[in-house]
């Protein structure tokens, strides 16, 4: 395997290379919108961020500012290690829908209880993400969603090749 090279970040950047394994969650009062078919399905400037080494960060929108009778909860679950089972959300605007647009712990395990009664997006499935005025960049692959800034360099796992790191 080829070592990985972290990319130095230049000034108000962060390397992924530096966020924490188990992850860490810190608050963030800045503006995250996710639009959806022309309608503004989230806006919060009250979200957690989750960080962990080598990914994006993700984050994750109080339930309170989710437009949830846009979303259905659909049959789909899958199980992180450091947060425990997920749950996952389907998004019907008008004529489009969207399933597994978004996944939220109802009990994740302990240390993460914070992000109960949050949802997380994937950027992929929807058709923006902004922070504040930023229109966010997708992480490559289909697993993981977190969300690429001009703030943030990798690399970051998600492409083909980097299950393993």
């Amino acid at each position: 395997m080829t070592a990985i090279q972290r990319t130095e970040p230049g000034p108000g950047q962060e390397s992924v290379w530096d966020y924490p394994r188990p992850p860490r969650i810190e608050p963030d009062t800045r503006h995250i919108r996710v639009i959806f078919n022309g309608e503004t399905v989230a806006d919060s400037t009250n979200t957690l961020r989750v960080l962990e080494t080598s990914h994006p960060p993700v984050f994750y929108i109080p339930k309170d500012d989710v437009r949830t009778d846009l979303l259905t909860r659909t049959a789909t679950e899958t199980f992180c290690e450091w947060k425990g089972s997920a749950t996952y959300w389907t998004v019907t605007v008008g004529d489009r829908t969207t399933s597994d647009v978004a996944w939220s712990y109802e009990r994740p395990i302990d240390g993460f209880e914070s992000i109960t009664g949050h949802l997380a997006f994937y950027a992929t499935r929807v058709d923006a993400c902004y922070v504040d005025d930023e229109e966010i960049q997708t992480q490559e692959g289909g697993f993981y969603g977190g969300w690429v800034t001009q703030e943030i360099v990798g690399p970051f796992k998600g492409p083909a090749g980097t299950r393993g790191w």
